[in-house]
């Protein structure tokens, strides 16, 4: 068995750290690969999984290594109330590169041009998982792989693909961008290789990405409302694509 203090200091700067149970259990769901994974209480951890998650409980089991308490403080920055924590591979930025690029697609990309919030990204991230999303992409300063936006994900970045790219190397397809003066989203069907780009939290659009744009579309809005939150823009742009004929996937 892995000893996690002799290999959480090596893995942890290569690594991703998955934060809590349910981290932990959606990255396993959909594939991670997880080196090291500590518990200060096993038996309340296994007990999650077998009411939350049998599918993965197994693995849980013969992943988890119990240790006191103030070692898993040690290795954590922020505790989590279930005291599950892990390290996990980042999937590699080639096989996302594949994996976006791969036509035809069955469910839209998502792109968050330039954001500010990491807690909005890691939301949006969780939707798009959640929808059956082909992935989530970054443009600008932000990295969708950071701490708090993996945790904000929930371990879903393994669910979808997550990477940050510039707008000249945003895959292709039919780019909708979200804007208050484009056309109203409810007459508009979505087709399921479209780029869904979105606009940062306080400046909208970019002009480098507004200026590459197909389409403008508007979400519905009572006036004299500023905006909605980034992560509602996105959820409800992807259920009006999974109301009109997209679907999540099984």
């Amino acid at each position: 068995m892995t000893d996690p203090l002799r290999s959480w200091p090596r893995l942890a700067g290569t690594c991703v750290l998955l934060d809590g149970f349910h981290a932990l259990k959606h990255a396993v769901r959909f594939g991670a690969e997880v080196p090291v994974a500590v518990t200060a209480d096993r038996q309340a951890a296994l007990a999650l999984a077998d009411e939350l998650a049998p599918d993965v409980r197994e693995r849980l089991d013969a992943l988890l290594t119990e240790v006191a308490e103030e070692t898993y403080r040690a290795l954590v920055p922020r505790p989590h109330p279930t005291a599950v924590a892990a390290l996990a591979v980042r999937p590699s930025r080639r096989d996302n590169l594949r994996a976006l690029e791969r036509v035809p697609r069955r469910a839209p990309v998502v792109v968050l041009d330039q954001p500010r919030n990491l807690g909005n990204a890691g939301a949006v991230v969780r939707l798009a998982a959640g929808f059956g999303a082909t992935g989530v992409v970054t443009t600008g300063t932000l990295d969708p792989w950071h701490p708090t936006v993996v945790r904000g994900g929930a371990g879903l970045h393994f669910a979808t693909v997550v990477e940050r790219l510039t707008v000249e190397e945003l895959p292709r397809g039919p780019l909708f961008a979200l804007d208050p003066e484009g056309e109203d989203i409810r007459g508009v069907k979505l087709p399921d290789d479209a780029v869904l780009a979105f606009g940062s939290e306080r400046s909208g659009l970019s002009a480098q990405l507004r200026s590459r744009t197909d389409h403008l579309l508007a979400l519905p809005m009572r006036p004299q409302v500023s905006s909605y939150n980034l992560a509602t823009s996105v959820a409800m742009t992807l259920y009006h694509w999974s109301a009109t004929g997209g679907a999540p996937a099984s």
